[in-house]
């Protein structure tokens, strides 16, 4: 018998803490491992807390709307297994023997067997080889570790999976809406896949528009004349953020204009055959990070953390790319070893992370360890933006929108003057270790490779 402590885990790299939104589970409760305990905030992303194993709940350390540190037990699980056997687990937390402590007079029931396996299954025996993934292509829904087991074992493929209504945080499928489903096909197996499948085509097809963000209700003043709304927690913590970049970093911002217009004319001829052939729209922003990711290799220090009087130089490229929310209010998921994928993989990356974004699904690894952000201000039709530095980063590249201007054109007749799509650049980065010539070199190569863009290149 061994106790586990549930740990607040890390939700980003400049995330300190975060609020407890609910307990799924109470205090007696079983719960199996990778099954859902409690709903959790920052001001990036809400998330769900799994259970790194099987066990009881016996005791709730912090209650709802409870602020707590990262890295902090919240909860603490009894587990059937010996401390040695948890600690094989991936648990979050430490673990104790239980034998001769007062809670172990009441032992923790044994948890509930796997009933995953005990409705009958439809399928033939090769159908437990279905491999469901984390998250589906189309909706961007995510599928726990045990739900895509469970949906694995019983042969329920990603399309099924998709039309199973889900009762768990934003509309995610948990344990007990699999099992229904899987008991509801059992007592009728021709009911449900048919009259789903158009709908589920629709969608893919489709994709329903993003939802606008609501005005926030205030309290009116006397006269009618002003109203004042309170800041909700995510405006709270991003205010903090940003005060806080600004007085950590002295922010200085270079501009610079680029000649864009190979790669408007390639993705105009290439995006109806590029989403045919890979099932995925080809936008600017995974061609911008193709560019800085090859100027962060000429230009590593751009790379880099501040810690005290240290230069903390990474070795890998991780870009964040901001996001705005329905809410108003701004993410920034990464793509990890950006470095390591191609025009191909940064556009799947690209779109995975701002469809789930949007839709608040994303994981909270999934918005930590950034080494390099991009932010897109042309998607608002601006031309250039001064943008924050996201800590503890040194840099931040603005693209702006791109626009048709008379440039002046070399040819080998001499100087022309013609119709050119051209987009600003901005740069703001921080001047205890970048100093001008290295932001401005490094702004200026971005724009090169953006400018020498293969309008031939093959998909």
């Amino acid at each position: 018998m061994a106790r586990v402590e549930l740990i607040m885990p890390k939700m980003g790299e400049s995330i300190m803490e975060a609020t407890i939104l609910k307990w799924v589970k109470k205090e007696g409760d079983t719960v199996e491992a990778d099954e859902t305990v409690l709903e959790i905030a920052t001001d990036k992303v809400d998330s769900e807390v799994p259970s790194p194993v099987s066990g009881k709940i016996v005791k709730i350390l912090y209650p709802e709307n409870t602020t707590v540190a990262i890295g902090e037990p919240i909860a603490i699980i009894e587990t059937e297994a010996s401390a040695a056997e948890a600690l094989d687990t991936p648990a979050l937390g430490k673990t104790e023997e239980t034998a001769g402590n007062g809670a172990a007079e009441q032992p923790a029931p044994q948890p509930t067997p796997q009933p995953a396996a005990a409705p009958a299954t439809a399928t033939p025996a090769a159908a437990p080889a279905t491999e469901v993934p984390r998250t589906a292509p189309g909706s961007g829904r995510f599928y726990s570790p045990l739900v895509r087991n469970i949906a694995r074992t019983e042969g329920i493929s990603l399309e099924e999976l998709e039309r199973i209504p889900g009762t768990g945080l934003h509309g995610r499928v948990t344990k007990k809406d699999i099992l229904n489903y899987l008991e509801q096909r059992k007592q009728q197996p021709a009911a449900a896949p048919q009259p789903a499948a158009q709908p589920a085509a629709r969608t893919a097809a489709q994709p329903s528009p993003q939802p606008q963000p609501a005005a926030p209700t205030g309290t009116p003043s006397a006269d009618g004349r002003t109203e004042i709304i309170e800041m909700d927690r995510m405006r709270k913590l991003i205010a903090e953020h940003m005060v806080r970049s600004k007085a950590t970093s002295p922010h200085v911002t270079s501009f610079v204009e680029a000649d864009v217009t190979n790669i408007v004319e390639w993705r105009n001829r290439v995006k109806e055959e590029f989403q045919k052939k890979y099932g995925e729209k080809i936008t600017f922003t995974p061609i911008f990070i193709e560019a800085v990711v090859r100027a962060i290799h000429d230009f590593p220090m751009i790379n880099i953390s501040v810690d005290g009087d240290k230069i903390i130089k990474k070795n890998y490229v991780n870009i964040g790319m901001a996001t705005a929310l329905p809410s108003g209010n701004l993410i920034v998921p990464v793509i990890k070893n950006a470095d390591e994928l191609n025009l191909v993989g940064l556009t799947r990356a690209v779109n995975d992370l701002a469809r789930r974004a949007r839709a608040n699904q994303l994981k909270p690894e999934e918005i930590q360890d950034g080494t390099f952000t991009l932010t897109n201000v042309g998607t608002f039709g601006n031309v250039m933006g001064t943008p924050i530095i996201n800590q503890p980063q040194v840099a931040i590249l603005a693209t702006g929108a791109i626009r048709k201007k008379p440039a002046v054109v070399e040819t080998e007749y001499g100087d022309l003057i013609a119709v050119r799509h051209m987009m600003f650049l901005s740069l703001s980065y921080d001047h205890r270790v970048v100093d001008g010539y290295l932001g401005g070199s490094f702004l200026r190569r971005v724009a090169d490779y953006l400018e020498a863009f293969d309008k031939n290149r093959p998909i």
